[in-house]
């Protein structure tokens, strides 16, 4: 959500300029334009910070991982597996594909190792519909740190659940061939302030003495 904020924040920015230039173009005749470096430092700077952005999840810090869960006061990290479908990609709560799925809940905290963990995933989104199971490993003592398990996902939404004996749970939720709009709108971030950054230099370059000497000598 901050990445998508501060993208939010960087594109009304942008178009601000964009709005700001427009009227200054129209009052040419009354007052001196803004200097054409100026803007070209202002694209610089957001050119810089772009990438800051768009790679964020890459600089987090363990307890800002998506796939890391705070368990009885200690931290787990979720993965899943499908070999079957490509063998050495894991995934966290975007499973892209249906079938066998393996499943590893690592206990990151050594504490975790000695207490009976269990996990349990049910279909939907209610940690209470245990009708609803389709896996199930009882609470067992793991002091290699890995809670492993294997189950066949359809498609559809799943919640897995952890559950330290004598503590407090946590859960993912597991979206199986599911669309991730959240996923699809970040990903375009990156390429709209680009588009936006391209339109604005176009547009100060066409209102520019250069630019309309370019054009002249085009006509001609």
């Amino acid at each position: 959500m901050a990445t998508i904020f501060l993208a939010v924040l960087m594109l009304s920015a942008a178009s601000a300029m964009i709005y700001k230039s427009a009227s200054m173009g129209r009052m040419v005749r009354l007052q001196q334009r803004v200097p054409y470096h100026r803007i070209i430092s202002k694209v610089v700077l957001l050119t810089v910070l772009l990438p800051g952005f768009t790679y964020a999840h890459g600089n987090v810090t363990i307890e800002e991982d998506g796939c890391v869960r705070r368990v009885g006061g200690g931290l787990v990290h979720f993965n899943a597996y499908q070999p079957q479908n490509e063998a050495k990609a894991h995934y966290c709560t975007e499973i892209p594909g249906e079938g066998e799925t393996f499943l590893v809940v690592d206990l990151v905290d050594s504490g975790l190792r000695n207490t009976a963990v269990g996990v349990r995933v049910v279909r939907g989104l209610t940690e209470t519909a245990e009708d609803q199971t389709v896996a199930y490993w009882p609470p067992a003592i793991h002091p290699d740190g890995v809670v492993r398990g294997e189950t066949t996902l359809a498609k559809g939404l799943y919640t897995l659940i952890i559950t330290p004996e004598g503590l407090s749970s946590s859960s993912y939720i597991l979206r199986v061939q599911q669309v991730d709009y959240a996923h699809i709108a970040r990903k375009s971030i990156g390429p709209l302030v680009i588009l936006l950054l391209l339109a604005l230099i176009g547009y100060e370059f066409s209102k520019s003495k250069r630019g309309r000497n370019w054009r002249i000598s085009g006509q001609a």
